[in-house]
């Protein structure tokens, strides 16, 4: 017998062997229905793959991310299937789900070409092919017998992949008459996947190199019912038209060119507003609550990630050394480092903690070209980074400072809908994907957990995703129309004060290393400014909009009074413009719409002789006549309580 413990703590006894939705079938048969999927052990598993030692469990449905995720890389192999069929011949390289829902598979199809007409065939295909329930069946194969299939097939691609490939953890997975090399898991069988639909085609580098040979890469998303994914393309309509690239160079807030180089966003001069004024936001925020501004420079010496242990864990997201006078220099990919270094420079007593440094730093990250995607996936980035350095007795006050932090920006930008995934660590991995403390892995996680339970903080934990040296919280928000972001971070970290030797004197005056909280709750410039444009549509608010006020003069003789309208403005801090084209106001009006501008002010001869402006407010319309002292006490107002959109 084997003992399984479930989530709420339960421990049951089950014959070695038993699956995941056996355990299920026995708690209930409406829960078994369900099962994509089980975490056990931290590990995401088959629901099918046999249990045979003691193990933690936690059953995934189609509510968990990783359900989900097994969902859609299940259904890639089912259009894997579905393209053999109509294409054979066709080869496959990787076909991973999407964070952001769906999945893709890059398959060379010896020079033809997919069409739309044949996605709608593919998906006819893999919803006959769904319908026939066949299961996804797991098999352990040795790594001479998986490349002399692969050979047999002459399939370059799954032979490139074995290289780097043990031998005995090498598995294939085959449903109905497609088998692939694949380490999983998957879903039991193909009857759950009941709606698909095929959204695009691509091509992709192979090993997103562009050196090397052109895939096509076909992307889609399935459901288990039609509603939903009905409930799907209705948000995926409304996100094509609030696309954070298609908006950001419509409203000329950032451009990417060639010479540069791809993932190197430029910041046009609306988007230099925008940055300006979240800075803003971030340094008042962080200046009442006791942060110390610091400027740490753009690279370092090798020497510096070796002892902060970066380079062993992370060195594959920076980008290669440049070597200058025998020593190794780095682009800076992260601002921790940097900040301990700051903090060793002057001796620190328990009067001086919490310590708390903040900085908007540059950092670069070595993205590969094919992961890419707007300003949401870049290599150059601002990040709104802070470290805090604080006792165990702190650590409380501290930490739930950081959420309350989070909870004022929510508000300000009109985040509703928010949840917390509190990433730990998994006790195997040890010394390989973690630092090797399990002591202090527990003592922290447990700190972190009794914050989140103590102050009613939605959360929910996840295995296996901690960074290496700590516990961390990722903060996942939802947009307007129900897309999810992952927004910043809140890390707990127990290993870099030993490494950079940091200490205070305790009360005691005995020297004790601080814990260390890395905190960045407005991520980065890149991705928040991505998730406001389709947050907000691009309508952002009177305090954050780059052009605030377009004066728009009926006819040529308002011209001089539009001009000292527009030095009045200025000098009240309104950031204007004068619309002094000779079009008609029609026009005008409708330019200044699509500008997404929120305010209008309409001035003709009656406006000039009394001194007032007709107010017109983006999407709502006109607004009256005001006298130009109210106005800009409105408008003020608005900017400085930073008002969310009406």
């Amino acid at each position: 017998m084997i003992k399984i413990t479930f989530p709420d703590g339960a421990v049951r006894e089950y014959n070695s062997g038993v699956t995941a939705l056996e355990i299920a079938r026995s708690i209930s048969e409406g829960l078994a229905r369900k099962v994509l999927a089980a975490n056990v052990n931290g590990q995401v598993w088959d629901a099918t793959r046999p249990i045979t030692t003691d193990a933690t469990l936690t059953l995934l449905t189609w509510t968990d991310k990783d359900g989900k995720s097994t969902f859609w890389h299940s259904s890639a192999h089912l259009m894997a299937e579905a393209v053999e069929a109509l294409f054979p011949g066709a080869k496959f390289w990787v076909g991973p789900a999407i964070d952001t829902g769906g999945f893709y598979y890059d398959m060379d199809l010896g020079g033809r070409q997919i069409t739309e007409d044949d996605l709608r065939q593919l998906e006819v295909k893999m919803a006959e092919l769904a319908k026939k329930n066949e299961v996804y069946q797991r098999k352990e194969i040795s790594k001479a017998e998986a490349v002399q299939y692969f050979a047999e097939k002459g399939d370059e691609y799954k032979l490139d992949l074995l290289e780097n490939l043990q031998d005995g953890q090498i598995t294939f997975y085959t449903q109905g008459g497609f088998t692939d090399l694949c380490r999983g898991p998957h879903i039991p069988n193909t009857g759950f996947i009941k709606a698909v639909r095929l959204t695009n085609i691509s091509g992709a580098f192979w090993k997103g190199d562009e050196r090397n040979k052109q895939l096509t890469r076909v992307y889609g998303v399935t459901f288990p019912s039609q509603k939903e994914l009905d409930e799907y393309l209705l948000m995926l309509e409304e996100a094509k038209k609030r696309d954070h690239r298609k908006l950001g160079k419509e409203l000329g807030i950032f451009t990417f060119d060639e010479q540069v180089g791809p993932g190197l966003p430029l910041w046009m001069p609306n988007g230099a507003v925008i940055i300006e004024e979240l800075e803003r936001l971030a340094k008042q925020t962080e200046e009442r609550a006791g942060y110390k501004r610091v400027v740490t420079p753009n690279i370092a010496k090798e020497s510096l990630y070796i002892t902060s242990g970066h380079l062993p864990y992370y060195q594959d997201s920076m980008f290669p050394p440049m070597e200058l006078e025998g020593e190794k220099y780095y682009l800076k990919s992260m601002n921790c480092p940097h900040h301990h270094k700051i903090f060793a420079a002057e001796q620190k007593s328990y009067k001086d903690l919490p310590y708390r440094l903040a900085e908007y730093g540059t950092c670069y990250r070595y993205e590969q070209s094919g992961e890419l995607f707007g300003l949401m996936r870049v290599r150059c980035l601002h990040m709104n980074d802070a470290h805090i350095y604080c006792t165990k007795a702190q650590f409380f006050d501290e930490f739930k400072a950081v959420n309350v932090m989070y909870l004022k920006y929510f508000k300000i930008f009109g985040v509703d809908k928010y949840v917390m995934r509190f990433s730990v660590h998994e006790p195997s991995k040890l010394g390989k994907k973690y630092i090797d403390e399990p002591e202090l892995w527990k003592e922290t996680e447990a700190l972190v957990r009794d914050v989140l339970i103590r102050t009613n903080t939605p959360y929910i934990e996840v295995p296996d995703e901690a960074a290496f040296y700590g516990p961390k919280i990722d903060v996942q928000i939802w947009s307007t129309i129900g897309r999810e972001f992952t927004l910043a971070t809140n890390q707990v970290d127990f290993a870099q004060g030993k490494r950079f030797k940091l200490e205070f004197i305790n009360k005691d005056n005995h020297a004790e290393t601080p814990l260390i909280i890395h905190r960045a709750p407005l991520g980065t410039h890149e991705r928040f400014i991505g998730f406001l444009l389709e947050h907000y549509a691009g309508k952002f608010p009177v305090w954050l909009a780059p052009l605030q006020v377009k004066i728009l003069p009926i006819t040529d003789k308002s011209l001089e009074y539009a001009q000292s309208l527009l030095v009045y403005l200025k000098n009240a801090d309104i950031r204007v413009e004068v619309d002094d084209r000779s079009e008609k106001i029609g026009k005008k009006i409708r330019d200044t719409e699509l500008a997404k501008v929120p305010y209008m002010l309409v001035i003709g001869e009656k406006e000039m002789n009394d001194n007032k402006v007709a107010v017109r407010r983006q999407g709502k319309g006109d607004l009256g006549v005001k006298g130009i002292e109210e106005f800009i006490a409105d408008i003020r107002k608005e900017i400085v309580e930073r008002t969310p959109n009406p």
